[in-house]
C-alpha cells in the first residue's frame, strides 16, 4: 500500500491547521521526540526565525487517515479546487436525518471559522445531498 498526504498550499499554516485539527477531529502533530515544542526543534535544526511559521501538520490519533500537511506561499488562492476533501459527518444516513447531520456539521464548522457556500438536496437516484463549504482560506470541501 501506498501512503498519501494531503497538502494544503495557504497563507497561514498554523491557522489552517488547528481549523482541520478541530474540523476532523485530529491534532495538530505533535514535535519530534526530544523536544518539548517545535519552536526548540525547529531552533536545532538550525531553522532560521523567519521560516519557522512556514509549516505546520495535522495527523489523525488512530493513525488511519493521511497526514494533512500545511505550507505557506506567497499567492493567495484565485480559482475554485480542482481537488476537494469530502468530511463524512454523516455516514449510514438517509434522507432528512442525513441532512440534519449535515446541518448540524455545518454550524460546528461555521464556528471554527468556515463559509458556508451552498446547500445540494438529495435526488434520486444517486445524489444524497450534501453541503459545500470552504475552510478559512476558501478551499472548498464537502459534507457528506
Amino acid at each position: 500500500m501506498t501512503d498519501v498526504q494531503i497538502t494544503f498550499d495557504c497563507a497561514d499554516p498554523a491557522a489552517l491547521a488547528a481549523f482541520w485539527a478541530a474540523a476532523l477531529g485530529h491534532q495538530v502533530q505533535a514535535p519530534p521526540p526530544g523536544f518539548e515544542s517545535w519552536e526548540q526543534a525547529l531552533e536545532a535544526m538550525g531553522v532560521p526565525p523567519e521560516r519557522r511559521d512556514s509549516a505546520s501538520a495535522v495527523v489523525d490519533p488512530a493513525g488511519t487517515a493521511p497526514r494533512l500537511f500545511f505550507q505557506r506561499v506567497p499567492e493567495p488562492k484565485r480559482v475554485k479546487n480542482r481537488v476537494h476533501l469530502d468530511v463524512r459527518a454523516a455516514p449510514g444516513l438517509v434522507g432528512d436525518a442525513r441532512m440534519a447531520a449535515l446541518e448540524a456539521a455545518a454550524e460546528r464548522l461555521v464556528s471554527l471559522g468556515a463559509t458556508r457556500l451552498r446547500r445540494h438536496e438529495p435526488a434520486a437516484p444517486l445524489d444524497a445531498g450534501h453541503i459545500v463549504m470552504a475552510d478559512p482560506e476558501g478551499n472548498e470541501f464537502c459534507l457528506d
